[in-house]
């Protein structure tokens, strides 16, 4: 009786905690709409502020639920999806249509068309990699953990490379697409991605079921009747389309999910994802939505929002650090 009191508390803190986020993200999209905007172009703005809000949700729950599975997966709060050389292989992919086809081709030019270019051959080689890894190391996460380091450190090799001998006029324009940013956003891409998420969503609806369960460890989890091997295999996968389809959006954001994870993680104390990756979906809303609204209203657009990400996390992961040393 007293741990069924505990959990409902819990439950009730939770939820509080879920509704307060809910209503600072709801702010925060608010005031990055509404600010200092003519009401003489006020639909002219809308048309350019609405898109760019829709981006960051999209990209906020993509890379929020894409780390709160991942670490839950491998049961480890201080590393991210990164890890897996998405963000790598996004930056070769562009540089390689950038020095084979030149900064003018349709390739370059087209966004629904980089975009869908992007999302393919991420997910394919993401796809055939990772699954033929978890083949040959028996379903070691570790293992496809150090694979991924390997690749990622592979895939900025070549790409360094590529960069070095590249016309630096060509790497010029090529610099604005390797930045993640908001400003120019294809609102025909917005459409895409929702359906591919709620596609994803629905393809992986009973692994996402299980996470709880994921949660307890290998041995708990079999004996609880859950194919261990093969949810993990389709989460893993599920994670690196999430993030492709981010990253494809609007460019790599190295540290958004470990700080929108942890501070998710911090803030709920559960073990109930349907909680963890709706916090930390929400608290990804604020951070973009507040840290663009400093960008366009403060710093005239003169510094990209992940900048900001990128020291903050920076800053946090050393905390993380220091936290877990001292702890142990």
């Amino acid at each position: 009786m007293k741990q069924e009191k505990m959990s409902g508390r819990t439950g009730n803190i939770n939820g509080k905690k879920l509704v307060i986020l809910s209503l600072l993200a709801a702010a925060a999209a608010v005031l990055y709409l509404f600010l200092n905007v003519n009401m003489k172009y006020f639909s002219y703005a809308m048309s350019l502020r609405i898109p760019k809000l829709a981006v960051m949700l999209i990209t906020a729950f993509c890379i929020g639920g894409a780390s709160v599975i991942f670490q839950s997966v491998i049961n480890n709060t201080i590393v991210t999806p990164c890890l897996l050389g998405m963000n790598s292989l996004y930056t070769l992919i562009h540089t390689a249509v950038v020095f084979f086809f030149g900064s003018t081709s349709l390739l370059a030019r087209n966004a629904n068309l980089s975009f869908a270019v992007d999302l393919v051959l991420m997910a394919i080689i993401a796809t055939i990699i990772y699954s033929y890894l978890f083949k040959k190391t028996s379903h070691n996460v570790l293992y496809v953990l150090l694979a991924g380091t390997v690749l990622s450190t592979f895939f900025t090799s070549m790409q360094t490379t590529l960069t070095r001998i590249m016309d630096p006029n060509e790497y010029d324009s090529l610099l604005a697409s390797l930045v993640a940013s908001f400003t120019n956003v294809n609102t025909e891409i917005i459409f895409f991605s929702l359906i591919l998420i709620a596609a994803l969503l629905f393809v992986l609806r009973r692994e996402l079921a299980l996470l709880d369960v994921i949660t307890l460890g290998k041995a708990q989890a079999i004996n609880l009747g859950v194919d261990y091997d093969r949810t993990v295999r389709r989460l893993l996968l599920g994670v690196t389309l999430f993030i492709a389809i981010a990253t494809a959006m609007v460019g790599p954001i190295s540290f958004l999910g470990l700080i929108i994870a942890n501070l998710s993680r911090q803030l709920f104390k559960t073990f109930r994802h349907s909680y963890l990756i709706a916090g930390s979906a929400l608290i990804g809303m604020v951070i973009l939505a507040g840290g663009q609204l400093l960008v366009e209203q403060v710093f005239a657009y003169s510094v990209p929002v992940s900048v900001f990400i990128t020291v903050g996390g920076g800053i946090y992961f050393l905390y993380l650090l220091l936290r877990r040393s001292r702890s142990t």
